[in-house]
């Protein structure tokens, strides 16, 4: 058995048509979700510790980290007009480099969607019980923290899985209208942000610009850069755009200009108002207002912080269910993970399970443990669709690309560059969760998947 086989594109393209999957998602609700996905509570809290690092710096930080998610976005457009399937990353790898490779990178995307959302489920949480406090409410302890904190469950992280595994199961329609509303509030929030803050700049706050040179330059951007994680899930709603060839790279492009352009806003505005060194780290944002006594502004964009966090969630959720869905499809997964609602058209069962490991991961286990490997897939995830596209413009020169990523293979290969490089700021502990992780998910596939691929399954048929 060729652990290696290959997913022909035919296959692929195959399982497309046959899906039942609604496709009424325009480049506006695509673009809407990459920035629900995006623009989370890193823009209210990751600002602080990156400035933390660079000073006002943070300012370069931000710009470079955008830079280096472009780069890996125009990889993803070239893939995803080529190829437009709801497994993104890793169907482009199903066709690449094989199966086993295929199955590593579907778990890597586990590691960043399902932990990601448990993740922001869990900081949901005590973003809640915080603002609540700040109201005289005081909710028991034993109900919204782990059992490690002091509590026995955080049920306010489950709740908040619970409303948004209903909105995913009702239908995709439905759940990209709320996304959008939310989309606007948390925008709407964050220019509120700027136009209040932007009288309150004092210049000298900003020398020196570079404390820390551009090592502290370099480690904010590492930092920050997984303010930009969840751009990559715009692709896995190929299946169930109109026009999933246009709408597809259009709805990257806008979401990443406009969250750059957020983030900068924000960073500039932020280091300003109050010395780098002095910004409240856990209440970036929200603390500069209310240290120039804009208190009123403070609770609303901690109110933002709240809308912002549901969304991320929403499109984590999202794309871990069509990861599953299309694994499913192709066996290395239990085929009930892409079973489609007769009424709804969603994947239903796999959303219902998806969203139940997600609550469980949420209410259970302390939000510093959750995060400790998040990222280390996503990285990988970017490397294989870079090498996806060096590969392919050898493999399958002649094959219709709608998008071609200008500058080719040099621009895939300082993406690749610039992903090793953050990837070498990750801490040890994080490799050690990733690699107890990704073991977990070999088991999974000599024990299940490789019996019941599809691909694999050909070779009997046609012997």
């Amino acid at each position: 058995m060729n652990i290696f086989k290959k997913k022909s594109v035919d296959k692929i393209m195959e399982g497309v048509q046959k899906t039942d999957l609604k496709k009424n998602l325009k480049a506006k609700d695509i673009a809407a979700f990459g920035i629900g996905a995006v623009v989370g509570v890193g823009i209210f809290v990751a600002t602080g510790t990156g400035a933390h690092l660079a000073g006002p710096a943070v300012i370069i930080s931000f710009i470079l980290a955008g830079i280096v998610a472009c780069l890996c976005a125009l990889c993803y457009c070239e893939l995803s007009t080529m190829f437009p399937v709801a497994g993104s990353t890793y169907s482009y790898t199903y066709i690449v480099f094989g199966e086993i490779v295929a199955m590593i990178i579907g778990w890597c995307l586990t590691a960043e969607y399902l932990v990601a959302c448990s993740a922001v489920a869990s900081g949901w949480s005590g973003t809640l019980v915080g603002i609540l406090k700040t109201l005289g409410i005081t909710l028991p302890l034993a109900f919204t923290a782990s059992p490690s904190k002091g509590g026995v469950v955080d049920l306010p992280a489950i709740l908040i899985i619970a409303v948004i595994i209903y909105i995913l199961y009702y239908g995709m329609k439905e759940s990209a209208r709320v996304n959008n509303i939310i989309v606007i509030v948390k925008i709407a929030i964050i220019i509120i942000f700027v136009a209040l803050g932007v009288g309150h700049i004092d210049i000298s706050n900003y020398h020196p610009f570079a404390p820390c040179g551009f090592g502290g330059i370099f480690a904010a951007t590492a930092t920050l850069f997984f303010s930009f994680i969840g751009f990559d899930a715009i692709s896995t709603a190929a299946e169930e755009a109109e026009n999933p060839k246009r709408d597809i790279p259009l709805g990257l492009i806008i979401c990443l200009v406009v969250v750059t352009l957020m983030y900068v806003s924000v960073a500039v505005v932020l280091t300003g108002m109050v010395p780098y060194n002095e910004i409240i780290l856990d209440n970036a944002v929200p603390g500069a207002l209310a240290r120039v006594g804009i208190n009123w502004g403070a609770a609303l964009v901690g109110t933002g912080a709240i809308l912002g966090m549901v969304s991320t969630l929403m499109v984590m959720l999202y794309g871990q269910v069509r990861i599953f869905m299309v694994m499913s499809r192709d066996g290395l997964l239990p085929k009930v993970f892409s079973k489609i609602h007769s009424v709804h058209k969603t994947p239903h069962i796999s959303t219902i399970i998806t969203g139940t490991i997600a609550a469980i991961i949420a209410g259970f286990i302390p939000l510093d443990i959750i995060v400790e490997f998040l990222s280390t897939g996503t990285l990988l995830g970017f490397i294989a669709v870079s090498v996806a596209v060096i590969v392919l413009r050898r493999t399958m020169p002649n094959y219709k690309r709608i998008f071609k990523i200008p500058g080719a293979p040099f621009t895939p290969i300082i993406a690749i560059v610039c992903c090793i490089v953050l990837l070498s700021q990750l801490k040890l502990i994080t490799w050690i969760g990733f690699t107890v992780w990704l073991v977990i998910g070999l088991i999974l596939y000599f024990i299940y998947g490789r019996k019941h691929s599809v691909v694999q399954n050909e070779k009997d048929i046609n012997n």
